[in-house]
């Protein structure tokens, strides 16, 4: 039986896409190992695959001061030493890695054991973690046609993300039931990520008896970022992540909010979802979000509001706008070319596994 090691985490961005490929893994007879950190989010998510899951020691690669950056390079020291131990034991045909820095120590372990490792880009422009492994991943799939001019020639391949194929089958029904929602106002969907967007969190919160008006409100807040005061609000029901029953809740919603995360737009690009994105800032990050949702917001998929200009006045204007024009976003995204990412990933991974 052939055997691939995925590994990821940090955020849940890092876990989606591998979770996107499991099912064809299995179809395809793959036997499937997964190596993340000793507690990040990809552990429970991996977990609920029956997965079998592997914890190794990762630290942070900061560009900026902090007293962690003294002892985490011994972290990850400890876990290319784990990662190559795992390797030896596991003896996986290929590597498949989607990013954050746990992915660092294995996917260059990897190498040293001669097993080939393909990493997974989604955002233009490759983030620190995956330009450490490039130069020992014999593949680099990315997301974005702007990207494939930043990597090795003989090592990019345009792919896409893959996308959980079972967000395109979800049921507005079951989602107003889930929510006790009435059929009467349309519904706006506040997506945060899985560590949550505090100051977009603060500003929903701020014009919600304005936003109740005209529409009803699903507000995914983050771990810890739900507001207590607020339950029971006719109309607004507030989670701190939502995963069986997201595939009905994106069908149910009329419009969304959401950070730039490349995983979360590809999505909502998928289900044809007009969309509201609010970048986390350049001050709060290396700028890629930023660059993802302009170059969505040229292709006419979403409108952009920037963290710096957000207030209370331009945020419930910005939705309202959205709201107007959500035809014309449905029909850019509809006429958009998909990629099926799952199956040309999935030719790699075969194509390296028989190398």
């Amino acid at each position: 039986m052939k055997h691939i090691v995925l590994t990821g985490g940090g955020t849940a961005g890092h876990v989606t896409p591998n979770i996107a490929l499991v099912p064809v893994l299995r179809d395809a007879g793959y036997k499937i190992s997964y190596i993340g950190s000793y507690d990040g989010i990809e552990r429970k998510l991996i977990e609920e695959l029956n997965i079998p899951y592997y914890g190794i020691s990762s630290g942070k690669l900061r560009r900026y001061f902090d007293l962690k950056n003294f002892t985490d390079p011994f972290r990850v020291l400890k876990g290319f030493s784990e990662s190559r131990k795992l390797l030896k034991q596991l003896k996986p045909d290929v590597v498949f890695s989607k990013g954050g820095f746990v992915t660092v120590p294995v996917v260059i372990a990897a190498k040293k054991c001669k097993i080939p490792a393909i990493i997974h880009e989604s955002d233009m422009t490759p983030g620190l973690a995956n330009k450490l492994c490039i130069s020992s991943a014999v593949k680099v799939c990315c997301n974005f046609p702007e990207t494939v001019n930043s990597l090795p020639k003989d090592k990019a391949v345009l792919t896409g993300t893959p996308i959980r194929q079972e967000l395109l089958s979800g049921d507005p029904e079951e989602g107003r039931r889930f929510c006790g929602f009435t059929p009467d106002k349309p519904v706006l969907m506040v997506i945060g990520g899985s560590l949550g967007a505090a100051s977009v969190n603060q500003h929903i919160r701020s014009i919600l008896p304005q936003l109740l008006e005209e529409f009803q409100v699903i507000h995914l807040c983050g771990k810890g970022k739900t507001d207590e005061s607020l339950a029971g609000t006719k109309g607004y029901v507030q989670y701190e992540y939502i995963k069986k029953e997201l595939a009905d809740l994106f069908a149910l919603s009329d419009i969304v909010i959401s950070r730039a995360g490349a995983n979360a737009i590809c999505e909502i690009s998928a289900l044809h979802k007009p969309n509201l994105l609010i970048p986390l800032s350049a001050n709060a990050s290396r700028g890629d979000q930023i660059l993802n949702a302009r170059s969505f917001e040229r292709q006419g998929y979403s409108m952009v509001l920037e963290e710096e200009e957000i207030t209370d006045e331009s945020l419930l204007a910005a939705v309202r706008r959205l709201y107007a024009d959500r035809h014309t976003y449905e029909q850019s995204m509809a006429e958009s070319r998909q990629m099926d990412s799952i199956h040309h990933i999935l030719s790699l991974i075969e194509e390296c596994a028989q190398s």
